[in-house]
């Protein structure tokens, strides 16, 4: 597939659950009369779901507590990975480096959703909480990433040649450095949006930060599955929009990354 190919496709799939999450709530409508669970008729084009609701309304309310959650986390982790990578990499002093670096490892070696669910039994977290909490996890993986990357363009003569300067340390942490990860930041970032999206939606299944019967995507797809072989479209339908988003988002990213390949090689 060609890199435009990529684009189109990638920015189709992240647009329908993006556009749901964002404007769906907009165009729910009341809840209206709830019917006989996994139904059809009466109105409800998909059915209805476990709790006899329309299963189309609760497609257009469910998207935020998933979509705007995992995007809002990844974001928050970048913003902290960031400037945490960044100085441990830049740094002339080791001690200051490990200081930064090792309690991550510490981190890392606790798989991150018993992390989220241990933290989530003492303070039951809402939605806030649920992304504050997601993108806390995320921090110690990304910022590695940073680091690792950036330590070899720490090296590099510009740095040095900047530093003789007397550049400020965020001229040359976010001037230059982070300028030359953009490639490794987009790389990343896909993934890193995946791994969010998976916490976020396990952590709904489970009954983090959402409630048992709440219009969430995730919720839906596990509430709804005893009546799959009668009505599919309460899971179906959600299933693939939580899968669109994550297929395109990493489309999109190759496609960038892609992109900024070609223009170096005709140059």
């Amino acid at each position: 597939m060609t890199g435009r190919g990529r684009y189109a496709l990638g920015a189709a799939l992240v647009a329908v659950p993006l556009l749901l999450a964002l404007f769906g709530p907009l165009f729910a409508g009341g809840a209206g009369p709830r019917a006989v669970s996994f139904s059809g008729g009466a109105g409800h084009w998909l059915g209805t779901d476990f709790t006899g609701r329309d299963v189309w309304r609760q497609v257009l309310l469910g998207g935020r507590s998933v979509v705007l959650v995992a995007v809002a986390a990844t974001a928050l982790a970048y913003t902290a990975a960031l400037p945490l990578g960044l100085a441990a990499a830049l740094t002339r002093h080791g001690w200051l480096e490990e200081l930064l670096m090792r309690p991550l490892d510490v981190l890392l070696a606790v798989p991150s959703l018993i992390l989220v669910l241990l933290v989530a039994a003492a303070l039951e977290p809402g939605p806030v909480g649920v992304t504050v909490l997601v993108a806390l996890v995320a921090v110690p993986d990304a910022a590695r990433v940073v680091h690792a990357a950036a330590v070899e363009i720490a090296a590099r003569p510009a740095v040095e040649a900047l530093r003789m300067h007397r550049e400020s340390w965020a001229r040359i942490a976010f001037g230059y450095t982070a300028r030359e990860l953009r490639r490794t930041l987009a790389a990343d970032a896909g993934t890193r949006l995946v791994g969010a999206l998976y916490l976020v939606s396990t952590a709904a299944f489970l009954g983090v930060g959402v409630a048992p019967d709440a219009a969430d995507w995730a919720v839906m797809v596990d509430r709804n599955r005893p009546g799959l072989d009668l009505r599919p479209w309460a899971v179906v339908v959600p299933a693939a929009l939580i899968a669109g988003l994550a297929i395109g988002a990493n489309l999109l990213f190759d496609a960038a990354l892609q992109g900024r390949r070609g223009k170096g090689v005709e140059r």
